[in-house]
């Protein structure tokens, strides 16, 4: 390469506007992009999972539009008998008070792993999965409930047939993103609780865990207000 060459790319006044930092960054061997992989990864897992339960969501919102037999009211459908009258959409009020109190626990939980506090987060974590759990329970209540009143994936007496088939699809497999979101907290504050994190001196695998944790309160948000509201 000519001399007036090298010093054309040497010259940062050669370099577009906008361009200079990068160029200075790859020239220099320096990571381009400071995004930690472990956080990259979760990001595009989660960027997927919202493609599928936009999927999900979006065909429940289809089905409801054109089917032509009258839809369940949620309020009769989710309510429950206590004290002699129904109450509508009292458990589904308590699972979502509950999963959004988790989200707290859990945005606490990373803020003491900020500061290493490793018990208060691995407790705050263990709160998060006790919350999490109460949630799958009372979701396996409601349902036992409604198995027991004769809803069906393939049909439903109170009328839409596609009920069943919406209801067990789309909470089912946001149930079992919260008992897989269990389970990795347990095993996230179990190692936080023995030092594993502090040996390392990172407790980055506690935000990443926050990140799974509150992509999955998110979406019960997007669900409770399509199929129990609507």
């Amino acid at each position: 390469m000519s001399h007036e060459a090298m010093s054309t790319v040497a010259d940062p006044a050669a370099v577009p506007s906008g361009l200079s930092g990068v160029v200075s960054d790859w020239s220099a061997d320096k990571q381009a992009f400071p995004v930690p992989w472990g956080k990259a990864m979760m990001w595009i897992f989660l960027l997927s999972d919202t493609f599928i339960f936009s999927c999900f969501l979006t065909g429940y919102m289809h089905v409801r539009l054109s089917t032509t037999v009258p839809w369940p009211n949620p309020s009769e459908v989710f309510a429950l008998h206590i004290g002699g009258q129904n109450v509508p959409l009292i458990l589904i009020a308590i699972m979502t008070f509950i999963l959004i109190t988790s989200s707290g626990t859990m945005a606490m939980a990373v803020n003491f792993g900020y500061r290493r506090d490793r018990g208060k987060t691995a407790a705050l974590m263990l709160a998060t999965a006790a919350l999490g759990a109460t949630f799958v329970g009372m979701q396996a209540f409601e349902w036992t409930k409604l198995i027991s009143e004769g809803v069906r994936p393939w049909g439903n007496p109170m009328g839409a047939a596609q009920f069943g088939s919406s209801f067990f699809m789309i909470t089912g497999f946001h149930g079992l993103h919260v008992s897989a979101g269990v389970i990795y907290l347990s095993i996230v504050a179990r190692k936080v609780w023995r030092g594993d994190y502090e040996r390392k001196g990172s407790y980055e695998i506690v935000e990443i865990a926050g990140l799974y944790w509150h992509f999955v309160d998110l979406v019960w948000v997007f669900i409770f207000a399509l199929f129990y509201l609507w």
